[in-house]
C-alpha cells in the first residue's frame, strides 16, 4: 500500500484520543489520529512523525497521522490500513495466494452472529472468515494486542470460534505495523480476557497468525510471518540464552555422538530412573552387542536381560524388544521419523517420542522429563503439582508452541541439561550460574527452594524375605523367577517370605530336600523398588549332594558361570558377594 502527500513533523501533544498537535514546517497543526488506542509509548513529545495531507478541502482537519519513529523502528499508525492491506496481499502477492490458495471470492465486512467480520473468502468449497487486527504496541521486540481494553476484540474472536463450529474456517490475522519483531503475544497486562479468549479460539480451531510489515514513510507492505505465543511469553524469551548456554556447556555424552534414532532411543530408555554415569557403560555394551533394530528384535531373552542386568525396571528392555519387532514388521526395519508413529511403539511415551523426534530428527517436539518440569515450574513460579499428568500435558503444550524448528534438539536438551547441572532439586539450585536467572520468577520471588510442588509418593510396601546361598563344594543354587510380576524372568538366589530364625532356616532347607551341613548368618540387606521395599536377611547353607536331593526347580552351577551367563538383579548384590559374583556394572570395573 502506498501513500501520497506525505509530510514529516514533530509530535507535540495529544489532547484527546482523536487529535494530536504536530509541528509541520514550523507551524503547529491539528492532526487527526486514526488509531484511537492508547499509543502512549509512541506519541511522546519530540517524536518524529509522518502525516498525510487530505485531498478534501472541505475537511476541518487537514492532516492524518500515518507513522511514527520509535528509536530506530518506524511504526505505521494508520488503523484503517490493515484490512485493505490483507485484502491486497491475498489478491496480489505470491505469499498471500499461498496463505489462502485458490481464492475465487473475497468480500469485506461479512456479518456473522452479532459481529461484522473484516473479510470473507471462498476457495473451492472452503468458506473462510478473517478478522484483521492492527498491532502497534512493541517492547524489546515483543508486540502485543490490544494496547487498551477492547471488549469488541474479545467478541470478535469468540464469534470466530463459533463460526468454526458452524463449518467455516476462521483466521485471526494480526498485522504487525512494523518490521523486525521477535514474536506476537496477547496483551494480558492490559486485557487478560482477550488473551484467554484468543487461546480458547485457537483450541477451537481458529488459526491465529501474525505478520510483520516493511514500513516506509509513504508505504507499508506485509513481509514475514512472526511467531505467535498464546501461552507463557517467558518460555519464548528463554530460547536464545538457553540454546547458547547449552552449546557452550553441554556434557560430552556417548549418545550425543552420531545421534541416530536407535541410539537416542536406547539411551533415553536406559536413562529413565537411572543416573547418567551408571548408564554410560551399559549403553556402550548394549550397542556393541545389539547395534541396530534388527539385532534387538532377534536377541534371545536371556541375552537381553543379561545386558540389562543391574539397570532395573526390566520391563523397559522387554518393551524395547517389542518395539523393535514392531519396527521390523510395520516399518520395514527402519525407525519411524514421525512423532505419532514413534509414540505408537511399545513402551514409548510422550517424553521418549519427543526426545527421539527432536534429538535424532530435529522435529520441534517437546521432551518433558522431571528436570524440565522442575526448570519450567521455577521459571514460571508455578505452584501446580508436577506429579499430575495434566501439568505435564500443559507443559508439553506450552513448550510445543515455542520450540525453534531450526534448533529443536538444542532447545530440548538445553532444558534437560539445565535441570541436571544448574537448576538442581531441593534447595540447591545454582542460580548464579543460570543463563535464565533474569527471567526466572522463582529467583525474583526467592521461592526456588519451595518449587516445584510435588505430591509425596505413597509409602512403599515392605516385604520381609530370607535369602539363601546353598553351596555344595564349588556349585551354588540359583532359580528363575516367574514369567510375570516383579523382576519377571530373571534369575535369583533362592528366597522365601518372612525372616526365618536359624532353626527355621534349617527346617526350610530340609523341607525342600536338602541336607544342611553348616549354616551361617549373613546379616541384613535392603533393596528399594518403586512401590515395594525388600527387607532381607540371609543364610549361607553348606549342603551335601545339592543337585541330587533338591525338590525345588533350581539350577546348580559354578558362580563364575552365573556371573557371566545369567541375569541376576542387583537386589541380591549383598548376598552375591559371598559367591564372589559381581552384578551389573560391578563386574566390569576392574576390566
Amino acid at each position: 500500500m502506498k501513500y501520497d502527500r506525505i509530510y514529516e513533523g514533530i509530535f507535540l501533544e495529544r489532547p484527546n484520543r482523536f487529535i494530536a498537535y504536530i509541528e509541520i514546517d514550523g507551524s503547529r497543526e491539528t492532526v487527526h489520529v486514526k488509531n484511537t488506542g492508547r499509543c502512549a509509548e509512541l506519541l511522546v513529545p519530540g517524536a518524529r512523525v509522518y502525516v498525510q495531507k487530505s485531498d478534501n478541502p472541505e475537511r476541518k482537519t487537514k492532516w492524518d497521522l500515518i507513522a511514527v519513529w520509535k528509536g530506530r523502528r518506524l511504526i505505521n499508525m494508520d488503523s484503517q490500513i490493515p484490512n485493505a492491506l490483507v485484502r491486497e496481499w491475498l489478491e496480489e502477492t505470491e505469499e498471500g495466494r499461498a496463505f489462502l490458495p485458490g481464492v475465487t471470492y473475497l468480500k469485506p465486512e461479512f456479518t456473522f452472529g452479532n459481529s461484522r467480520i473484516d473479510l470473507y473468502a471462498e476457495a473451492g468449497e472452503r468458506k473462510v472468515l478473517i478478522e484483521v487486527k492492527g498491532v502497534t504496541l512493541e517492547e524489546d521486540g515483543v508486540v502485543r494486542f490490544p494496547d487498551a481494553p477492547s471488549e469488541r476484540a474479545v467478541k470478535h474472536v469468540e464469534e470466530l470460534a463459533a463460526a468454526v463450529k458452524k463449518g467455516y474456517e476462521a483466521v485471526a490475522f494480526f498485522v504487525v505495523q512494523m518490521e523486525g519483531v521477535d514474536f506476537f503475544t496477547p496483551n494480558t497486562d492490559t486485557h487478560p480476557a482477550f488473551g484467554e479468549a484468543l487461546k480458547r479460539a485457537a483450541a477451537a480451531g481458529v488459526k491465529v497468525t501474525a505478520w510483520d510489515c516493511h514500513v516506509e514513510s509513504s508505504s507499508i507492505s506485509i513481509q514475514r510471518e512472526v511467531p505467535v505465543v498464546l501461552g507463557e511469553r517467558t518460555l519464548y524469551e528463554i530460547r536464545r540464552p538457553l540454546i547458547h548456554w547449552y552449546r557452550e556447556n553441554k556434557r560430552d555424552l556417548p549418545w550425543r555422538e552420531n545421534p541416530d534414532a536407535y541410539r537416542v532411543w536406547v539411551s533415553e530408555i536406559m536413562l529413565q530412573q537411572t543416573r547418567v554415569e551408571a548408564v554410560k557403560p551399559y549403553y556402550q555394551r548394549f550397542l556393541a552387542a545389539l547395534p541396530d533394530v534388527k539385532a534387538l528384535a532377534e536377541a534371545p531373552e536371556d541375552v537381553l536381560l543379561k545386558l540389562w542386568e543391574g539397570l532395573g525396571y526390566y520391563n523397559r528392555v522387554r518393551n524395547m524388544q517389542k518395539a523393535a519387532r514392531q519396527i521390523m514388521e510395520e516399518y520395514g526395519g527402519v525407525f519411524p521419523d514421525r512423532y505419532e508413529d514413534i509414540l505408537s511403539l511399545a513402551g514409548i511415551g510422550s517424553y521418549t517420542a519427543g526426545a527421539v523426534s527432536a534429538f535424532a530428527y530435529g522435529l520441534p517436539r517437546p521432551a518433558v522429563d522431571g528436570n524440565v518440569l522442575r526448570v519450567i515450574s521455577r521459571l514460571l513460579g508455578s505452584r501446580e503439582d508436577i506429579m499430575k499428568a495434566s501439568v505435564r500435558r500443559k507443559t508439553e503444550e506450552e513448550l510445543l508452541e515455542v520450540i525453534p524448528p531450526e534448533a529443536a534438539s538444542d532447545f530440548d536438551q538445553g532444558l534437560i541439561e539445565l535441570g541436571a547441572l544448574v537448576c538442581l532439586p531441593g534447595g540447591e539450585p545454582k542460580c548464579s550460574q543460570c543463563p535464565l536467572a533474569g527471567l526466572c520468577r522463582a529467583k525474583r520471588e526467592g521461592t526456588q527452594g519451595e518449587l516445584p510442588v510435588r505430591t509425596k509418593a505413597k509409602k512403599r510396601r515392605v516385604e520381609k524375605k530370607t535369602v539363601f546361598i546353598f553351596r555344595d563344594g564349588e556349585a551354588a543354587a540359583i532359580r528363575k523367577r516367574p514369567a510375570k510380576g516383579l523382576l519377571a524372568g530373571l534369575y535369583e538366589l533362592p528366597n522365601t517370605e518372612g525372616h526365618l530364625t536359624m532353626e527355621e532356616a534349617v527346617a526350610y532347607s530340609k523341607g525342600i530336600g536338602l541336607a544342611p551341613v553348616r549354616v551361617k548368618e549373613l546379616g541384613e540387606a535392603r533393596h528399594i523398588f518403586s512401590h515395594v521395599e525388600w527387607d532381607m536377611i540371609g543364610y549361607l547353607v553348606q549342603v551335601d549332594e545339592l543337585e541330587k536331593s533338591c525338590r525345588d526347580e533350581m539350577i546348580f552351577i559354578h558362580p563364575k558361570t552365573a556371573e557371566e551367563e545369567y541375569a541376576i538383579p542387583s537386589a541380591f548384590e549383598k548376598y552375591a558377594e559371598y559367591l564372589k559374583i559381581r552384578l551389573g556394572n560391578e563386574k566390569y570395573r576392574d576390566k
